[in-house]
Formats: structure tokens, sequence, C-alpha cells
């Protein structure tokens, strides 16, 4: 049975006559990755700040380790907000000693593991300037830290790679999978579907306040597939179409190497395709599954959320 680091069990919450959440359920396993995906306006805000005990809900509950969350359990937490909370006017290396110890750190342990994260970063000659000498993505990184040092059990990353370039994105790409194989959970809300298909294990897609789909990344994405195969082969002449078992929709055939894509029966099973193409003459270099994007997915599944 999975263990769940947080389980939010029919959580509502309205601000006036505005319903923020309607009726939320959402498991985030333990030790995974867990994507919160929705347009802006669709709730993951208002649901993340429950979680932190910013806010608290009309109903519903949110159980943190099979127990109803308590304030206590937030300095397990670390959370990146996308509007981010540095304070300008004071010094890099003060600001993060006061996140570090706001979180239950002793000044000895701040200090020691902000001078680890400041090296890994190559920032050492920060600690002494002023928050508002940083460029975006500078800040962004002290940020990142601040988020991080106390080694919480739960990470809440709210668009954790805006205003970074590419280089510094897969650096925080990278430590986000240390931290995930050192045991933490972490929340990731995004709009970058890339980032989603390349770090999430799971998703949860809130729009218009509810949650729309939740599962694997790999389970929704076969979900919404169309039996579509990429087939790259090479022979003198193109593949045939087998009555009820597959289409040949496309084939482009470059000095013999061809590149088809198939449509497989949706009574046959990808074995039978395969077996049916062996017998052919043709040699086959690589096979496999065309799944949708999880942006094609994402624009599909609000697109009909908007049009109901």
């Amino acid at each position: 049975m999975e263990d769940f680091k947080i389980r939010c069990e029919d959580v509502c919450k309205s601000f006036g006559e505005k319903t923020a959440l309607d009726h939320v359920s959402v498991d985030i396993p333990e030790g995974k990755i867990f994507g919160l995906l929705g347009p802006n306006g669709a709730g993951k805000t208002t649901l993340i700040r429950i979680i932190n005990r910013i806010t608290i809900p009309n109903s519903g509950v949110i159980l943190f380790d099979g127990r109803p969350i308590t304030q206590k359990d937030v300095q397990k937490i670390g959370y990146l907000p996308e509007e981010r909370g540095l304070y300008r006017k004071m010094k890099v290396g003060e600001q993060a000693m006061y996140f570090a110890k706001l979180k239950g750190m002793t000044s000895r342990d701040a200090a020691s593991e902000l001078k680890m994260w400041f090296e890994k970063f190559g920032i050492q000659s920060w600690w002494g300037k002023k928050v508002e000498e940083l460029s975006k993505g500078m800040a962004q990184k002290v940020q990142f830290i601040t988020t991080v040092v106390h080694k919480p059990s739960l990470l809440i990353l709210d668009e954790p790679f805006s205003g970074f370039d590419p280089v510094n994105a897969q650096v925080i790409r990278n430590e986000i999978l240390r931290l995930k194989e050192e045991g933490a959970t972490i929340v990731l809300s995004t709009h970058n579907m890339e980032s989603v298909e390349e770090l999430c294990d799971n998703i949860a897609l809130i729009n218009k306040s509810h949650v729309v789909i939740a599962g694997g990344v790999g389970e929704i994405r076969r979900k919404y597939g169309n039996n579509h195969i990429e087939l790259v082969y090479t022979s003198g002449r193109q593949v045939s179409s087998v009555p009820g078992i597959f289409r040949v929709l496309s084939d482009n055939d470059e000095s013999g190497r061809h590149t088809a894509v198939l449509a497989a029966d949706d009574a046959s099973d990808k074995t039978a395709v395969l077996k049916n193409l062996v017998e052919q003459p043709v040699v086959i270099n690589s096979y496999r599954e065309l799944v949708p994007r999880m942006n094609d997915i994402f624009i599909k599944l609000v697109t009909e959320e908007e049009q109901a």
C-alpha cells in the first residue's frame, strides 16, 4: 500500500461569493515529485496555502503523515512561493540565517548548512550583499537555498524555474532530483509541461476549483493516447496496412530509411502489430508508442472544461 505524505480530503474554500476550491481531494505520495497543475486562478495557490496553514479551509481535512496537519508540521515544510519574499534592504547572509532559524535551526547548524549551499551554487561572495543588488535569477537562488536549508521532508515549489536561464534551471532540476533521492516529497506547481514530464511521478490538474484528473504521468499520457506507433525501418518498399491490426497513416522515405506512423486497431495490442510487421520484408530499426505530451493533454482538458 502506497504511503501518502499529504492527503487532501474533500477540501472546500470560498472567499466571499468566489469558490476557490470545491470538494478537492488529492493524494501526494511520499518520496515522489508531485505536479500540481492548472491555469491561473484554478485554485492551486489556495490549496498550497491551506497545506502550509497560511489559510484555513471552510471544510475538509489535510492529513500530514496520516494525521491532521498541525502548525508544528509546518516546520517540516519548505515553501518557495511564486511571489518571492526576500527583504530587499537586508544582506543576503543575514536574511538566509534569519529564515533558517525561523525553521528551528540553531545558529551553528544554519551557518554550516548555508555555507555548504552557498559553495555548491558558487555564490559565497554574495553573503554580504544586499538583496536589491542581486538580479532576479541570483535572488531566486538565495530563496531556493532558504527553502531547502532546514532539510524539510516536504518541499512545495511554486514555479521554481522562473527567472533562471537554461543552465541554472538545470542546476535547480538536478537539486530537486537529488532531494527526492534523499527521501523528500516534492510538490511542483508549474506551467512548464516539459518540467512535469521530466521530473514528476504523479500529477493533479485543477481547473475551475476542482480536480479534473489525477494519477501517474505515464498512466495519464497513455490514457489520452490514440494508439499511434512510430516505426523506423529500412526497406526498398513501404510497409503495408494489415486490416484489423493497423493502418499506415504516413511514411516518409529518405533513401530507403523510412519513418512511418501507424494507427493500431483498437482491438489489437502492440504485440500483434509488431508480429505482423516482422512478417513483412523490412528491417525494423525502432518501434515506439506515440503518447501525447502533457502540454497537449493540459490544453485539451482545460479547453473542454471551459466549453462545458
